[in-house]
């Protein structure tokens, strides 16, 4: 399946659909504290979303079935993902999950504006959060720009990737391979593939009107991933930390522009 290269103006349209994810999280913030839930978060995100005119785009995505019609991956039954302290991401919120001071969460935010996505995640502390865990956040963070800074015009996907990598294994730390960044548009997963991994020089070039997310997964331990029963919540292996921050990046002739800030 081709890149669909964005014009200006739907590039504008998918701004104005990441700002009101940006707003989400600047609503969110002083809610995410101890005592808590995640469910209490989802509620208050998807009021939010609806009354600024928007569709929670994750509630009711993506099932799967097999053959006779046989449900293989139930839909999204949420506005948000909630991944808390060793879950990766795609996270199911829950009143029975309450934060507690030192957890850290991970809060995926999509919606539909005007028929076009926002798409971005972002990593709360809550309340004061171990040293090492802290380090974990920052390092996350850091290599979500370094990866945004590698999507210049005419380099790689590779580029990207590379970039993320060898900042994050610098620092002690993993990255999930199996999860990646993805096209953006009128639909939630376009082309292409943004892996969080790779080789400089290596993968498609970098053209003015392509959007996608960079959205690298950051483990304190292994990079290995498993599946829970759900088929939605994602966990480290070996039941460490993770960290996740996303951004939507539009590539323009004048660099990378971040279409999901305030």
């Amino acid at each position: 399946m081709a890149v669909t290269l964005k014009t200006r103006q739907q590039i504008a349209k998918l701004r104005d659909a990441g700002r009101l994810v940006a707003e989400t999280f600047a609503m969110l913030r002083e809610h995410v504290v101890p005592g808590v839930t995640t469910a209490d978060l989802d509620r208050l995100a998807e009021e939010f979303i609806r009354r600024h005119g928007a569709l929670p785009i994750y509630k009711g995505y993506g099932a799967q079935r097999g053959r006779g019609g046989r449900v293989l991956r139930p839909a999204f039954p949420a506005t948000l993902c909630t991944s808390v302290n060793d879950v990766i991401c795609h996270g199911i919120p829950s009143p029975k999950q309450v934060l507690r001071a030192g957890d850290i969460v991970g809060v995926d935010v999509g919606v539909l504006l005007d028929g076009w996505v926002g798409d971005a995640c972002y990593t709360y502390a809550v309340g004061q959060v171990a040293p090492e865990t802290q380090r974990l956040l920052e390092t996350a963070q850091r290599c979500l720009e370094l990866g945004i800074a590698a999507a210049q015009p005419g380099a790689h996907l590779g580029d990207i990737g590379a970039a993320i990598q060898e900042y994050a294994e610098a620092q002690g730390f993993a990255v999930v391979r199996e999860y990646t960044g993805h096209g953006v548009g009128r639909n939630l997963h376009e082309e292409p593939t943004v892996l969080h991994y790779g080789t400089r020089g290596s993968g498609m070039r970098l053209k003015p009107g392509m959007v996608f997310t960079i959205e690298p997964m950051i483990n304190m331990g292994a990079p290995d991933t498993r599946l829970m029963e759900d088929q939605w919540t994602v966990r480290t292996a070996d039941g460490s930390l993770s960290a996740q921050y996303e951004h939507t990046v539009a590539i323009t002739e004048d660099g990378p522009q971040i279409l999901t800030l305030l």
